[in-house]
């Protein structure tokens, strides 16, 4: 099978990513927007642009029937959903599959089974996936009250059907689950359309990393390594690395192979993502399964070669991989995303319109972006504006050359994350591989960008 033209239902840094993969690929590219977005770079370098609502994420980007009509009326073949929105959602896929378009993603009883976090985790535990201990599928709060007691506290309240943060709560004392319960499920409700939660155990320190993997429709499975995501705020990433400076041999190739029985267990097809926590002793405990594309795919693609939106595009197709088992790696990469965030002001969302914007260049560094000079952050979505990722042939080099490309990065009009960037990346801790979850909030009297707040 070959596609001629592909919807991307998304919007921001993601959309142009894929459009601009599928037009390497001589495919055309169709592009949705909202009336907030009119006129956003991935309008313009779309072969075709259409309006799928106002500005309210519920009213455009998650309208499923606007969406599905969109690329019905433009002929497309397939629809590619980035990340966020509605790429896990069974529903679309269904949808998609309905109206005789390609998913570029798992299967919709894939979804279903890996795409429910709790779910997954049941089911997976029955194949020796070492996992978190936790409540068993989604939880009431009684539920989670009982097991927060059995447990010991703090714990982590987990939205079912989401990642990226979102739906997420830290409670350390009794007196804080239930109004954690109910942020934490409505937040969820907002992002996803699905508020219910589940409870795990909060390790603690902690290491955050990932295994990528990809999967072709005839069984064939390809791991692409582990990426390191342990620096993040309000559980949200904000540097990723890969290799992780954690890990052993002996320990990433037992995370690489319990990713790989996971997903024959799961049946797995197209890219995806195996969350995991390391704990101080080097143990690993599976978190959650990620059935999309993810922000950070990019270091993974610097280190394999491997370009991952190429490959979930062949694999939507029916083509087999390439190779299978281990990807080949090579050198080390770093990536860094710049939010429209205010530190100083406890990392709220800072819309506004970039008066400024010149992102670095020279060897081994990329820039992933939507934004340019004029472009206005409007206030209804993902604060990520940028996303920095350099490559180079070990660690120290790597951290070098992002600090070098950290300085050159001008953007100005909102406040944003990369002074914070810049002080992580030079601290002792990061630069020395030692380093966990709660590092931020840890070093946030030390880091000169926090520090003044």
């Amino acid at each position: 099978m070959r596609f001629n033209r592909v919807l991307v239902a998304n919007r921001g840094e993601v959309a142009v990513r894929v459009i601009r993969a599928l037009h390497e690929l001589g495919i055309e590219a169709v592009a949705v927007y909202s009336t907030a977005d009119r006129g956003a770079l991935h309008t313009r370098l779309a072969d075709r642009a259409i309006c799928v609502g106002p500005p309210a994420a519920a009213e455009s980007y998650l309208n499923i029937a606007s969406l599905v009509g969109a690329a019905e009326t433009t002929g497309c073949d397939a629809v590619h959903p980035g990340w966020g929105f509605l790429a896990e959602s069974s529903a679309f896929v269904r949808a998609c599959v309905d109206n005789d378009l390609v998913f570029v993603g798992p299967s919709a009883e894939t979804m279903e089974r890996a795409g429910d976090k709790a779910l997954a985790k049941e089911e997976l535990a029955r194949v020796g996936v070492p996992l978190v201990p936790g409540t068993e599928g989604r939880t009431t709060l009684a539920e989670a009250r009982a097991a927060a007691q059995e447990l010991g506290y703090p714990v982590l309240l987990k939205a079912a059907a989401g990642g990226g943060g979102k739906g997420m709560r830290l409670v350390t004392a009794p007196d804080e689950l239930e109004p954690g319960f109910e942020r934490a499920a409505a937040e969820a409700q907002a992002a996803f359309g699905d508020g219910t939660l589940y409870l795990e155990k909060a390790i603690s320190p902690a290491r955050h990393v990932e295994i990528q993997v990809l999967c072709d429709v005839d069984g064939g499975i390809l791991t692409l390594g582990e990426r390191e995501c342990s620096i993040q705020r309000r559980h949200q990433k904000l540097i990723e690395e890969s290799p992780s400076p954690a890990l052993d041999p002996e320990t990433r190739e037992a995370m690489e192979a319990t990713a790989e029985r996971a997903c024959r267990a799961l049946e797995y097809t197209n890219a995806g993502t195996f969350e995991f926590l390391l704990d101080p002793s080097g143990a690993f405990y599976f978190i959650e399964l990620n059935a999309r594309l993810q922000v950070e795919h990019p270091v993974s693609e610097l280190v394999t070669g491997i370009d991952v939106v190429r490959a979930q595009l062949a694999i939507a197709a029916g083509e087999p991989l390439e190779a299978t088992g281990r990807a080949p790696r090579r050198g080390h990469a770093i990536e860094v995303r710049i939010n429209a965030e205010d530190p100083a002001n406890g990392f709220r969302p800072a819309p506004g319109v970039i008066e400024r914007f010149r992102p670095p260049l020279g060897p081994g560094v990329r820039v992933d972006t939507h934004v340019e000079e004029g472009a206005v952050i409007p206030p209804h979505y993902d604060s990520l504006v940028a996303k920095l990722i350099v490559w180079d042939s070990d660690r120290p080099a790597a951290i070098v050359r992002t600090r070098r490309a950290l300085d050159e990065l001008d953007l100005r009009g909102v406040a944003t994350t990369r002074d914070v960037a810049r002080d992580v990346v030079s601290s002792v801790e990061f630069r020395s591989g030692d380093y966990h979850t709660g590092f931020l909030a840890e070093a946030e009297g030390r880091l000169p960008a926090l520090a003044a707040r």
